[in-house]
């Protein structure tokens, strides 16, 4: 059965051979009934899975699906499961070292790109073709598809409307705005310890600070490449709002924490429910967290995007997660695994984070199955708000790897020169002028370009 409760026949052999480019090792296959593989293998058939959702529900379900599909089929699928900033660098280590994963996921588009063109991914278009998706979430490459899309991870901002209300504070539309309700917010033990601070970004290098420290820059309407691949990150028309942004963020970082550059993808989530921090940027992920460990904030809490330095821009930071299909012996049996798990346990893998993953396939939206999840219904504020984001066309949404006129491999080698972060640095720790941060990361990027 697929999503919407229909039947499907799944797909041909020859589809499969079409779309892997390679036959398997293994013997013939065929469908043992709608949806249901079954596979006539001349030996054991084991697939490997790179999983990046570390959070035991989803790796509950993983497990679960992969023991009822060896059941069916007696094709074994082994997952295993590591933190999504490292799931690029193990899935290209393990093509590296001769023992690829034959299936993963990953987190950013300019990864999967990067990928595609060298070779290493096979196409999924036969799988995506079958639903409507939301904007921006599909990665065309030469004429195919070569992921899975299974949530939009839109970063927004969560605030605590508990204490704006007794501070008389409103939701901030500048940047000015939300250094003020930052420090205002901020409290001081009676040594003069600060216990709770403003709000937590990351600055260091890597995934996480490129994901959540930079859609100011979006709202601000900053833009890295024009539509010819050229930097334009320093221009007389970016330049000056860059400048802007940093003097701005060095104001915001004094209402941090220390160890913003040790700082991955959950801690901005876990001090933000144990209240060390009044301001947050996540996805819904933090409704489901705070429901289950500081259920006492569950009604304290607003969400507002990303804003700009005039009260007129909104934007959000770009994310999303999907699943590849990596060019292996295996390469058919995975496709059919994939078919098979999409439609049949698709929103059960979404429910095993129920705000945390948006879906990117309009469908579900009017699903009954997946909109009757408790917490979805409990915090159908939130999942409502983010879907407005994307039918709202003045609200932007981007990121740094998907700069540029389409989607391209440049959107990959800017977002790995992490010039971005690194140009955080060099204004917040080094103390540099914002001048020459930004020269400096410019500079970086032209390199990573050429």
């Amino acid at each position: 059965m697929n999503s919407k409760g229909q039947k499907k026949d799944g797909m041909t052999r020859r589809d499969f051979i079409k779309v892997a480019g390679t036959a398997g090792a293994v013997g013939a296959l065929t469908l043992a009934g709608p949806g249901i593989p079954f596979i006539h293998a001349k030996e054991k058939v084991t697939l490997r899975f790179l999983n990046s959702e570390t959070d035991a529900d989803c790796v509950k379900v993983m497990a679960m699906t992969a023991a009822e599909y060896e059941k069916k089929t007696g094709v074994k699928v082994l997952v295993d499961t590591l933190p999504a900033q490292d799931a690029f660098s193990k899935l290209t280590a393990s093509i590296k070292g001769g023992m690829p994963y034959d299936m993963g996921c990953l987190i950013f588009m300019g990864d999967v790109l990067l990928l595609a063109r060298d070779g290493h991914l096979v196409p999924v278009t036969s799988l995506t073709k079958k639903y409507k998706w939301g904007p921006r979430i599909l990665v065309p490459y030469k004429n195919e598809q070569y992921w899975y899309p299974y949530d939009y991870n839109l970063c927004t901002m969560f605030y605590r409307k508990d204490l704006y209300q007794e501070k008389g504070l409103k939701v901030p539309e500048t940047w000015d705005q939300l250094v003020e309700n930052c420090k205002a917010l901020m409290l001081k033990n009676k040594e003069g310890v600060t216990e709770r601070h403003g709000i937590a970004l990351p600055i260091g290098t890597g995934g996480p600070s490129s994901y959540m420290s930079f859609a100011f820059l979006w709202a601000e309407g900053v833009k890295i490449l024009d539509n010819n691949w050229k930097v334009v990150f320093d221009s007389p028309e970016m330049g000056p709002k860059v400048v802007k942004f940093l003097d701005f963020f060095a104001e915001l970082y004094k209402t941090m924490p220390s160890g913003m550059t040790q700082i991955g993808f959950a801690p901005p989530l876990t001090l933000f429910a144990s209240e060390k921090i009044t301001h947050t940027v996540f996805t819904g992920k933090i409704c489901t967290h705070i429901d289950k460990f500081a259920p006492k904030l569950a009604d304290k809490y607003g969400m507002t995007p990303y804003m700009d330095s005039k009260g007129v821009g909104k934007a959000v930071s770009f994310g999303y997660d999907g699943w590849v299909v990596v060019k292996t012996k295996h390469s058919e049996e995975s496709m059919i695994f994939m078919d098979w798990f999409t439609e049949n346990h698709y929103i059960d893998f979404l429910h095993s984070s129920p705000l945390g993953f948006q879906p990117p396939r309009m469908d579900m939206y009017d699903d009954p199955r997946w909109r009757a999840n408790p917490l979805i219904e409990k915090y159908w504020w939130a999942m409502q708000a983010m879907w407005d984001y994307l039918k709202d066309p003045k609200l932007v949404i981007d990121s740094i790897d998907t700069q540029g006129p389409n989607y391209d491999v440049r959107g990959g080698m800017i977002f790995n020169s992490f010039a971005l972060p690194e140009m955080l640095q060099n204004k917040l720790l080094k103390k540099m002028s914002s001048n020459e941060c930004l020269k400096i990361a410019a500079d970086t990027l032209r390199k990573s370009l050429a």
